[in-house]
């Protein structure tokens, strides 16, 4: 059977462009105002309005018994939030956590999670109910407060938003992603909040740096100290955009005997407590702060994490710098007030745009609870009006109850003196009311209740035929919240303190170490060890099947010791971060990254203010500062530039005005030490000239002292007169003196 022409056909196309950009901007619009973006008026989203109007239609009020989560959740979920049990139960159970909500809103029996970043237990174990601050965000809600829309299916009504009595949303903070857009906002104190709110009500034209003096800045749950400048802070809260550096409180504790050790009794907020201790027994095991020796959690039922200094004389302001530059001991968290505007339009705003937000919202509750309360007051002036003209016309009332079939239209048509009529609804009330109503004294609390209705009438339009009047009556309500939770009241007071502090400082970490002497050995397979002390360096010590003692120094432990390689880049290690001598130590590669076509040529400890001869095999070279020879990372760094096929030759330390060179050939030179240049990285510049072989040793002496080297037979011997060798840099030099070692080497 065909289809009539007049039907729209059952398939339509349209580019896909167009289709899948109409659908997910629907997507985008949803997880913006339903999802993840609070509104601006209770600070809240609408899994969080939910969960606490189902509390409150559930009857569990801050001072009534508690109910299993699981009730609640399944009622959220059923009558207001489809989405996942899951879901709904971890937002209720974070609205409970003392450590996550500056002023929690629900009352958590059970375990809810706590700061080392458990879960809460299943909900059929927990219990909940409201906790005092939510009656302050619900209350209004039965006198037409705020509008009311169908839930998801139709069935019930919920609030599109909560009267809500204080500014929720800087309070106790938010955070969520949308699509494209996120937000941010850490909690602050209600005293402070409401004292800025007192302020603007009484000069609104104030300016965002007066409000952020004033308010000073966030004030987390876990405490704290904020170190930002309060340039920084004010410029954050006039944009809306910016960040809060947050450092642990700590302080030393003396145990005695000079001995000391540091406790950290706040953590930054939203940093796990034990994923923290991780990261410091981390930071141990790598020894990036040698002078942390150990971490211990001692918490209960406040947090306490004991760290224990390697050495005594380490600072402890300057172990805490290094630990806040390495940890989560500092944090920045940032602030992004990207909220729902109306519920309807997302914006950046200002603290002074956030606050202006909630002040108009109570005055609009304000103006609809007056309203609602009038309306009240109406309806029931007309039915103590009607029961005074009964009163005042008893007989006459009796006697048509008792004759008339119709006693409520006779009611209606009559005329009870003076032209005055009941309505429908006075003459209901008076054939509803009880005889023993009748009595006299009745007649008198009726005349009083309508008295006493007239003056409260007559006062809620004056309340809202003037905004004066209406700013007052919101600064008396959020003075008695201030009573209720400021900082006079349980937990109120400020948690989170500021202190001035400028960067960290880079601490150099020898002056965190212990300083003792150690010597260094590096076999010819590259395992390194350090002995402790200062060990004769040709003492024998133990090496693995195959391998043999290469290098020996004397060091101490607070030296950065730099290995020198056959390609010219130089490695560092630091003296304390070396394995102990009682194995047999540790492969270099693991330590740096030493490619595997080098090996170590050289092993040395450079001290500020000294330079070095360097030279490659082909005779190029330089004088290098000490301190251009330690790197800073694990890669090492290229400090002697060379051709393919040439290698590290000479690395000397430099005592004296002239420097001597010695090729393979067995031929020297002397030339005066200032002909070389001072480089922190080269190829150099040609030492002596070769037509075979290359450059075999150098080292910079004295003149005037002559030049020593050690005979094959061990004995020291010095030639003083240097004259027939010494000539101009890049000369070939003379065959070098008798006596000279076979292996062209000055040691």
């Amino acid at each position: 059977m065909s289809e009539p022409d007049d039907l729209p056909p059952s398939t339509v196309s349209e580019p896909l462009s167009r289709a899948i950009g109409e659908r997910y901007l629907t997507y985008a619009l949803s997880t913006i105002m339903h999802r993840a973006l609070p509104d601006a008026r209770d600070g809240l989203k609408p899994v969080h309005r939910r969960i606490l109007y189902a509390m409150r239609e559930l009857k569990l009020a801050p001072t009534g018994g508690f109910r299993k989560s699981a009730k609640i959740s399944g009622d959220v979920m059923g009558n207001y939030h489809p989405h996942g049990d899951a879901a709904i139960y971890d937002a209720m159970a974070r609205l409970a956590q003392d450590f996550a909500m500056r002023y929690p809103l629900v009352d958590g029996q059970g375990n809810f999670g706590n700061i080392d970043g458990d879960s809460p237990a299943a909900s059929r174990y927990t219990e909940a109910r409201l906790a005092h601050p939510s009656e302050a965000l619900l209350a209004g809600l039965a006198e037409d407060a705020v509008d009311m829309r169908p839930n998801y299916d139709g069935t019930l009504e919920e609030p599109i938003v909560l009267p809500a009595a204080f500014p929720n949303l800087l309070a106790n903070g938010a955070s969520g992603i949308a699509v494209g857009m996120a937000t941010n906002v850490p909690p602050h104190n209600l005293d402070q909040l409401i004292e800025a709110c007192l302020l603007m009500i009484d000069t609104p034209d104030v300016g965002d740096d007066t409000l952020a003096d004033l308010i000073e800045g966030p004030d987390f749950p876990t405490g704290g100290v904020i170190v930002e400048p309060r340039g920084s802070i004010r410029d954050a809260y006039r944009t809306g955009r910016g960040a809060f550096r947050l450092r642990a409180r700590w302080e030393r504790e003396d145990l005695g005997r000079g001995q000391w050790q540091i406790v950290v009794t706040e953590i930054p907020y939203q940093v796990q407590k034990s994923k923290l201790i991780e990261r410091l027994a981390e930071l141990i095991q790598t020894k990036k702060v040698p002078a942390l020796a150990d971490v211990r959690d001692e918490s209960a039922d406040d947090v306490r994490i004991v760290l224990e200094p390697k050495a005594r004389t380490v600072e402890p302001e300057m172990l805490m710098g290094m630990l806040f530059r390495n940890s989560d001991l500092e944090v920045r968290f940032s602030l992004n007030m990207n909220v729902l505007i109306d519920g309807r339009v997302p914006k950046v705003c200002s603290l002074k745009e956030v606050l202006r937000a909630f002040l108009d919202h109570r005055r609009e509750v304000l103006q609809r609870r007056s309203q609602h309360r009038m309306d009240k007051i109406d309806a029931r002036l007309e039915v103590v009006e009607g029961y005074i003209i009964a009163f005042l016309n008893l007989d006459r009332v009796i006697e048509i109850i008792r004759h008339e079939d119709e006693p409520k239209a006779v009611m209606l048509a009559e005329d009870w003196g003076g032209g005055v009529f009941l309505t429908e609804v006075q003459a209901e009330a008076i054939l509803n009311m009880r005889l023993r109503s009748l009595r006299k004294l009745e007649e008198m609390e009726l005349r009083r209740e309508r008295d006493a209705l007239t003056k409260e009438r007559a006062g809620l339009e004056a309340l809202l035929a003037s905004p004066a009047k209406q700013w007052k009556t919101i600064g008396r309500e959020l003075g008695e919240i201030r009573k209720q939770f400021g900082k006079d009241a349980p937990g109120g007071a400020r948690r989170t303190t500021f202190a001035e502090a400028g960067e960290v400082e880079e601490v150099p970490i020898e002056a965190m170490i212990e300083r003792e002497p150690i010597t260094v050995i590096l076999s010819q397979m590259g395992w390194v060890r350090a002995m402790k002390g200062h060990n004769p360096l040709d003492a024998e010590a133990k090496f693995k099947d195959g391998d043999g003692p290469r290098f020996a120094i004397h060091a101490e432990t607070t030296d950065r010791i730099v290995a020198l390689a056959s390609n010219g880049r130089a490695f560092t290690v630091l003296g304390a971060n070396l394995p102990g001598g009682r194995g047999m130590g540790e492969p270099l590669r693991l330590m740096v990254d030493l490619p595997n076509e080098a090996e170590v040529s050289h092993l040395l400890v450079p001290k500020p203010g000294e330079k070095f001869l360097m030279a490659s095999s082909d005779g190029d070279g330089f004088l290098c500062p000490a301190e251009e020879l330690v790197a800073q990372t694990k890669a090492g760094k290229q400090v002697l530039n060379m051709r393919d096929g040439a290698k590290t030759a000479v690395c000397v330390k430099v005592e004296g005005d002239h420097v001597a060179c010695v090729g393979q050939n067995r031929k020297m030179l002397v030339f005066a030490l200032e002909e070389l240049p001072e480089m922190a990285r080269g190829k150099g510049v040609r030492l002596q000239k070769y037509k075979d072989g290359g450059l075999s040793d150098a080292r910079a002496f004295t003149l005037s002292d002559g030049l020593s080297w050690k005979d094959p037979a061990g004995r020291t011997r010095t030639e003083t007169d240097l004259s027939e060798w010494l000539g101009k840099r890049a000369g070939t030099g003379r065959m070098a003196p008798r006596g000279f070692p076979r292996d062209n080497k000055f040691t």
